[in-house]
């Protein structure tokens, strides 16, 4: 009895020190954030050449965001074109309403054309300057397009039929 015992008892201590061991070998957090802390902040912001268009590519001007990397672009060859957006510039792009983009388009598919690169507010009144853009082009960052004019410009006037807090003393409430 005392054999087994003896050896029963080496045989737990042994696996209760190799699972000391494994819990001390893990590695340690170190605390600093995930896969959004090392892509970092677009500080930096470099100055890159300026891409013109070639044959086969148009600029455009971004109408609506779609969904599912995909947006409705009024090119300045006068057609509409549904776009989508590269897996280069998917998640790294941010493409809004309004922006200024270069895209290609589909020999195959006229109505359909892929996003190649988004222009910055300079870029696009560089390429403007130089007349590659229309005049008519809208740069602004807060551009309306396509029949959404400022709506939040339009005054409210009350004629006070029913709310006339002007009549109302605090005696009568």
């Amino acid at each position: 009895k005392t054999k087994k015992g003896k050896k029963r008892r080496e045989r737990e201590e042994e696996e209760n020190n190799t699972r000391q061991k494994h819990i001390s070998t893990m590695p340690k957090n170190k605390g600093k954030g995930g896969k959004n802390r090392r892509r970092g902040k677009n500080e930096g912001e470099v100055k890159r050449e300026l891409v013109f268009k070639e044959d086969g590519q148009e600029y455009a001007q971004v109408l609506r965001m779609l969904g599912n990397g995909r947006l409705q672009a009024q090119c300045f060859d006068g057609k509409e074109r549904l776009a989508h957006i590269r897996g280069k510039l998917r998640k790294k792009v941010w493409v809004n309403q309004g922006d200024i983009i270069l895209i290609s388009l589909r020999d195959f598919q006229e109505e359909k054309a892929d996003v190649i690169l988004k222009y910055n507010a300079d870029e696009a009144r560089h390429l403007k300057s130089l007349g590659e853009l229309p005049e008519s082009a809208k740069i602004n960052e807060s551009t309306a397009l396509a029949g959404e004019e400022g709506e939040d410009d339009i005054p409210f006037e009350f004629d006070g039929e029913d709310d006339s807090d002007e009549d109302i003393g605090l005696d009568d409430l």
